[in-house]
């Protein structure tokens, strides 16, 4: 039986959280693009587990969100500006918090039991050329 598994989801990440209330007692999430992104999620995962991966007991998530830089941070023949950052830190692309919390409903019920089990986590967000979510899960009661 396999104690970790590791797989790319070719997502960018998208934060959930934030709630928008629409009256009458109805909650929608602020952003549009997290159904989607939680679905490419459980649907990779789904595709990766393997039938006797175990989903009892605590686990470790380490999560690395890839996002594309904006257009704004290039010069015209392609190369990083000045003022560019090194890491995604708009508000655009969310809080780290938020978009772990995505990934963790997201594998809810497909890798683990429930989120409580994740005692452990490792979490980052970058710039890169294409935008995905690289998600590693390891269970830590297995020798």
């Amino acid at each position: 039986m396999a104690n970790s598994l590791t797989f790319v989801v070719h997502s960018a990440g998208a934060p959930q959280g934030s709630k928008r209330h629409l009256g009458n007692g109805i909650m929608v999430e602020a952003s549009k693009r997290v159904k989607p992104f939680r679905q490419d999620v459980r649907f990779t995962a789904l595709d990766t587990v393997e039938p006797d991966w175990d989903r009892t007991g605590p686990m470790s998530l380490t999560v690395d969100f890839h996002f594309v830089r904006p257009k704004s941070h290039l010069t015209s023949k392609g190369n990083l500006t000045k003022s560019a950052p090194l890491f995604p830190t708009a508000r655009t692309v969310g809080d780290i918090e938020k978009l772990v919390r995505a990934v963790n409903d997201a594998l809810s019920g497909v890798l683990f039991d429930d989120d409580s089990q994740v005692v452990e986590c490792h979490a980052r967000k970058l710039y890169s050329m294409n935008a995905l979510t690289i998600i590693t899960l390891e269970r830590l009661d297995t020798p």
